[in-house]
């Protein structure tokens, strides 16, 4: 569906993105992330046709985004960060502008604004002046306007910028439902958002892509541990003491409690050792009750923090991708 070749683009002396080549298969759902002045800005605007790259190639299905750019647009439909909407129009208004000016033929239009209209939860709103409308219906007008071209690729700029949670989980989930019968690259700085949507994680660092596959399988590829984490009716002591015999442990953590009378602890092994038999038959055998054992996999956080040195643990939550 998306095809990269060895994509460069320079400003000045500047490279913003370095080389770079990937695809994207029709169907997928990808979440591509970096921070602030990593090159993804420039990369999705490159792909959308905003940008020409100095060096490098865009493909869709076969054809160059250079040589046919208006073709290639025609399977795009893009939410920048900013929605590119008119405050002074109603929503039924600006979405019969927006298939004007993406040259949808006089007969669909009707239908293609109904259908948008009813796919993203805008219908009871059309009448409706868009600058009078809450943040989370102006980003599904926001939406609207990337399906009515009917696109069969969608690209999503941060698509939950500046929402409340229950507006966040009602975007989530209606990409999600987008995701069934588009390709969707989608970009976020919420990064739990970005691992419940997309399968696939894309992440670039100072211009190139630095990982791209699914979280789980990436965690397993960057860190040299397994974990689990143990929450037993027992002191620290006693906890301790239930797995002081046990071979393969290398490390011991012990993690704030959840419960009185409980100590959760996170203990670690060398990769691909799973601990988890004999740390429940230890316990047992010291008769301390476990009521937590779980494996702690890595979080696509601590994935993006291990790729992408020099951002801080603190920072992630503000990261601009």
């Amino acid at each position: 569906m998306i095809e990269v070749r060895n994509l460069t683009k320079r400003y000045g002396p500047h490279v913003a993105v370095d080389d770079i080549s990937f695809q994207v298969t029709k169907g997928e759902v990808v979440g591509f992330l970096g921070p602030n002045g990593a090159g993804k800005s420039t990369t999705m605007n490159i792909l959308t046709g905003y940008l020409s790259a100095t060096v490098g190639d865009v493909y869709v299905d076969g054809t160059n985004i250079l040589e046919e750019p208006e073709a290639v647009k025609r399977r795009m439909g893009y939410l920048p960060e900013s929605p590119p909407i008119y405050g002074e129009m109603t929503v039924r208004e600006y979405l019969r502008f927006v298939c004007r000016i993406k040259k949808v033929p006089k007969r669909e239009v009707k239908d293609r604004i109904e259908q948008g209209l009813h796919r993203v939860g805008i219908a009871e709103v059309y009448n409706r002046l868009v600058g009078n409308l809450s943040k989370g219906y102006r980003q599904r007008v926001g939406l609207a306007q990337a399906l009515m071209g009917n696109p069969d690729i969608l690209v999503l700029d941060e698509p939950t910028a500046g929402l409340d949670p229950k507006q966040i989980i009602e975007i989530r989930d209606l990409i999600r439902s987008l995701g069934a019968d588009y390709t969707v690259i989608l970009s976020s700085h919420i990064l739990p958002e970005v691992s419940e949507i997309c399968p696939r994680v894309m992440i670039i660092n100072d211009g190139r892509i630095v990982a791209d596959g699914d979280p789980a399988t990436l965690a397993g590829d960057l860190f040299d541990a397994s974990q689990v984490v143990i929450t037993a009716v027992a002191d620290e002591a006693k906890a301790r003491d239930a797995v002081s015999g046990l071979r393969g442990i290398s490390r011991i953590e012990i993690l704030p409690a959840g419960e009185s009378g409980t100590t959760e602890m996170l203990i670690e092994s060398e990769k691909d050792r799973d601990l988890r038999r004999d740390i429940f038959a230890a316990f047992s055998a010291k008769q301390v009750p476990l009521i937590g054992l779980r494996v702690k996999n890595a979080t696509l956080e601590e994935i993006f923090l291990e790729l992408t040195s020099g951002v801080k643990e603190a920072d992630v939550t503000e990261v601009d991708t």
